[in-house]
């Protein structure tokens, strides 16, 4: 895919995740008590989410002609991001509901552990 595909991915992650960090702030309590487990684990997932789409960004931005970064990083950082935030969001909000997706959150950290190191390619 093309490098303004991941931009405007990475923006729109960033976008979500500063929404989805000021719901977890503001507004996540009314949903789940006050369970501190729950409240930070909601806050791990945004800031993994904002961190990764800056990190993506970055990626993305450099021009083609002088990037020397494998093509398989943004894919990952992507991928990884949106499985292990995404499932953190949603174990946090339903855990009996979403809990056969479970074992996608560490799938997903995995596809970011693996993006990071790709940079090494």
């Amino acid at each position: 895919m093309s490098s303004i595909f991941y931009l405007k991915a990475a923006g729109i992650l960033g976008a979500s995740g500063v929404a989805l960090g000021a719901f977890g702030a503001h507004g996540l309590a009314k949903h789940v008590g006050n369970d501190a487990t729950k409240i930070h684990n909601w806050a791990t997932a945004a800031h993994y989410q904002i961190m990764h789409s800056v990190a993506l960004a970055a990626i993305t931005a450099i021009p083609p002609s002088v990037r020397r970064i494998h093509p398989i990083v943004a894919p990952l950082l992507l991928g990884g991001t949106i499985a292990f935030s995404g499932t953190i969001y949603l174990l946090t909000l339903k855990r009996d509901t979403f809990r056969p997706l479970g074992p996608v959150t560490p799938l997903g950290g995995m596809a970011l552990i693996a993006g990071w190191a790709a940079l090494l390619l």
